[in-house]
């Protein structure tokens, strides 16, 4: 394998961002320091005008395979996802068949090992009757991201509202226990009263659906289960100021037993841009009224939401259509969460450390990922560069998603992804993904 070496830029690093050489030697980084001459074979970088960046860490995405293909696959949304920097991913188990037991996980492990240019892992996921599958995955939890628990609606048998079953999962499950939360009942509900005043509903009618109030109830459950049992609970896609009261900043994230992510969706879009995107920006839970977004920015900004994700879950177009029935929920968003991250950036709303710690050394230190996520002598080699001073405009021709199409279709970036190095491969670069070697699985401490 190649060596590269990296001068003259500077690398945004736990906290601090310097001007350093780094070099690569195989899979992993060999040395860091303010100047590196080296005298084996190796390729220099100059980066000039960039930043050097540890790879963006996605702890939570639909890549849809197996079983709903016409979508997404594993190929064609690792390269997206390389291509915006993300150079790990966690994937969820409401597939074709869902992934409910270790034979089903670990044949989507396989695909992966052929397929993905990107690291991977993927959750077991819980339904009411598979109690006994989910025990097995103890002893695989070096191997396994996590359980994911819907306690809101979901595809096919993976909507958990079984109280009892909750119960013994939280109580016994030594693995992390993501969950997506909504309270059934109050969606139910709100559905009905508002299908009574009206004919037929419309996009901005989803978070008078899906309210805050379904999120809290749903939320504050599952945090009072993981403070029963004591269990490592970690709440997925955090959308409602309510819910926020639920988490804390006191303790550091390796003490703490329940932390939070939050999407770039719901840091970007609100209930106002219903009008323009329509079922484009239909998701579980919903987009919600614009005093949300700016109440999430503020836990962000001070640790009561410990991570950032993409909740990458893309559908065809024609899937997205009226009625509101029938238009599926979830947007695609994996190859552009960095740059967008990087606007608010460019508009002085986030830091570019706070960024890299949020989307790379949090999202490792969450899940307990083993040697990845920090610019580390001995970590892997996944590293993203950004040019600073070359804009890129979202649009048809260079979406990688295999639905073609993005809520962010025109939106002017200010940075723009120079390259992208997967355990020392070069993945990416000028606008082009280089065919390369398949990512690794991700492994964790436990």
């Amino acid at each position: 394998m190649q060596s590269y070496l990296f001068k003259n830029i500077p690398l945004v690093n736990e906290g601090k961002t310097i001007h350093a050489d780094l070099l690569t030697r195989g899979t992993r980084i060999e040395k860091i320091a303010g100047s590196i001459e080296v005298m084996h074979n190796y390729r220099e970088i100059n980066g000039e005008g960039k930043w050097l960046l540890p790879g963006v860490i996605d702890d939570q995405v639909h890549f849809r395979e197996p079983g709903l293909t016409h979508k997404a696959d594993l190929f064609t949304e690792s390269r997206a996802a390389v291509a915006g920097g993300v150079t790990s991913f966690m994937e969820m188990p409401n597939t074709i068949p869902n992934a409910l037991s270790s034979s089903l996980l670990e044949d989507k492990y396989n695909l992966a090992s052929n397929k993905s240019i990107a690291n991977y892992s993927f959750y077991m996921g819980v339904s009411n009757d598979n109690y006994e599958e989910v025990m097995k995955a103890n002893k695989e939890k070096s191997k396994i991201c996590g359980l994911k628990i819907f306690m809101g609606s979901s595809t096919g048998n993976m909507l958990v509202d079984n109280l009892n079953t909750l119960n013994r999962v939280f109580r016994d499950t030594e693995l992390l226990i993501a969950t997506h939360c909504e309270d059934e009942r109050i969606i139910k509900k709100n559905y009905e009263v508002l299908k009574d005043k009206k004919q037929s509903l419309e996009p901005a009618d989803h978070p008078m659906i899906r309210t805050a109030e379904g999120c809290y109830e749903s939320s504050l459950l599952a945090v009072q289960l993981a403070k029963k049992y004591n269990s490592r609970l970690h709440v997925l896609h955090i959308s409602t100021a309510m819910e926020l009261v639920l988490f804390g900043n006191i303790l550091p994230l390796e003490e703490k037993r329940i932390t939070a992510e939050v999407c770039v969706h719901h840091l970007h879009f609100t209930s106002e841009d219903y009008n323009k995107l329509a079922y484009q920006i239909k998701c579980n839970p919903a987009i919600k009224s614009p005093e949300n977004k700016s109440a999430l920015w503020k836990a962000l900004l001070d640790d009561r939401l410990d991570v950032i994700a993409t909740d990458h879950a893309p559908h065809l177009l024609s899937e997205k259509a009226p009625p509101y029935e029938k238009a599926h929920a979830g947007l695609p968003l994996v190859q552009h969460p960095l740059l967008l991250m990087l606007y608010y950036h460019s508009l002085g709303k986030i830091s570019l450390e706070w960024i890299v710690k949020k989307m790379s050394h949090d999202v490792a230190t969450c899940f307990k990922i083993k040697e990845r996520g920090f610019l580390r002598e001995g970590y892997f080699a996944d590293l993203v560069i950004v040019d600073r001073d070359i804009p890129q405009i979202v649009t048809s021709q260079n979406i990688l998603y295999k639905c073609g199409w993005s809520p962010l279709e025109g939106f002017k970036f200010p940075n723009s992804i120079h390259s992208c190095f997967v355990n020392g491969n070069p993945v990416y670069g000028k606008g082009q993904i280089i065919e390369s070697l398949p990512g690794h699985r991700l492994t964790f401490n436990t």
